[in-house]
């Protein structure tokens, strides 16, 4: 194991580009699952640390996608569920900024309210 971690490559500009492409979706509608899940698994056992940090980002954005499912019955019944999807929104378009920014200074990711699939 501790072999393999040697002949992985340092790339912190490949993680902030993973972590950046999850804004495709507010830049054309779509694209903000599939190219970081495209990068991570193609890179996770090329580049040091991909593998943590291609797991944060799906797990924040199926997180992101549940959360706003729980919103439209909610939307229906209270009205908060616009509220929900405000806060959703901002904080998807927030957090992958500031991963990115810790992700170039070789920090490691953190994304709030993330439940862990992978």
């Amino acid at each position: 194991m501790e072999n393999q971690m040697s002949l992985k490559r340092v790339d912190n500009q490949l993680l902030v580009i993973t972590h950046l492409t999850q804004l495709l979706d507010y830049v054309t509608g779509f694209g903000g699952f599939i190219v970081p899940l495209v990068l991570w698994l193609s890179n996770k056992d090329r580049v040091l640390d991909m593998d943590e940090h291609g797991r944060s980002i799906m797990n924040f954005q199926i997180s992101v996608f549940i959360y706003c499912l729980i919103s439209i019955p909610l939307i229906l019944l209270f009205g908060l569920g616009i509220l929900l999807l405000i806060a959703i929104g901002i904080m998807a378009f927030v957090f992958p900024i500031v991963n990115a920014i810790k992700a170039s200074n070789g920090e490691e990711p953190y994304y709030p309210l993330s439940i862990k699939f992978f």
